[in-house]
């Protein structure tokens, strides 16, 4: 029994191990093309990096890791950079402490536009929309912003019950353009006006931990949007696993990942 208990104890610490390697991992570059209705004549397509779930504070990702990953991103030279929300590991006024770590994005070469998410209003997120603000990034809650041929909305967060799905969209037509919406939580699909097709998210971390047979122990979201792309009917549901992690910095079968989206007529 006590050879039984120490190997499983070691494949547990290695199971760990892998766990923490992962959640530090380069993320993926998932790729898709999709149309959109009313791109404006002529205008060329557009490549949109989703970008979400940076969890700073959290030890898998430290000021190094974001430096790299703000180069990689540089290097997919995308025109539009959507950031999906949860910037913030923790739950405590406290951790937004992190927030000035934010600057690094002022790095980023192209254009972005960002969403809050739920660990932003848990935390502190007056302070960390004023860090996103100062690195140059366009905030938006439950509004929207012409770039390009595209007329990006950014509903609130929903998890704490500040999206406002109507004014989002009605910002998005009064712009005129091809509609992006971006949202910190999938959930808000089945809600989606049917003029907006599309929809990025971040916020389930792919599940984080998936366990064989059984799936992520917590599930964050509906099941149906945990991770890549779920088309239902018209509607296109694209979910980032992010970057970061929250609470453990562990990542099982749920590597990190980001979207390069090329939008076009």
């Amino acid at each position: 029994m006590t050879k039984l208990l120490a190997a499983l104890a070691a494949v547990g610490l290695v199971v760990i191990a892998l766990a923490y390697r992962s959640a530090r991992a380069d993320p993926l570059v998932r790729t898709m093309a999709v149309k959109l209705p009313r791109w404006p004549t002529g205008a060329p397509p557009m490549r949109v990096l989703v970008w979400s779930d940076l969890h700073l504070g959290n030890r898998a990702t430290g000021p190094e890791r974001q430096m790299r990953l703000v180069a990689q991103a540089n290097a997919l030279r995308p025109d539009l950079v959507v950031l999906a929300g949860d910037y913030i590991a923790g739950h405590e006024r406290a951790n937004a402490a992190v927030a000035p770590g934010l600057a690094v994005l002022s790095d980023l070469q192209a254009p972005v536009v960002a969403v809050m998410g739920n660990h932003e209003y848990w935390t502190d997120a007056p302070r960390v929309r004023q860090a996103l603000v100062a690195a140059g990034v366009t905030v938006l809650a439950n509004t929207a912003v012409r770039r390009g041929p595209l007329a990006v909305g950014g509903v609130d967060d929903m998890v704490n019950r500040r999206d406002d799905i109507s004014a989002t969209a009605s910002a998005i037509r009064s712009l005129g353009g091809a509609p992006l919406l971006v949202s910190h939580s999938p959930d808000i699909a089945p809600d989606m006006p049917a003029d907006l097709p599309l929809l990025v998210a971040g916020h389930t971390h792919c599940g984080q931990i998936v366990l064989p047979f059984w799936g992520p122990p917590v599930e964050v979201s509906q099941p149906r949007y945990r991770c890549g792309a779920v088309r239902e009917g018209a509607r296109l549901v694209v979910v980032t696993a992010g970057t970061g992690s929250s609470v453990m910095p562990l990542r099982l079968r749920a590597r990190p990942d980001w979207w390069l989206l090329t939008l076009g007529p």
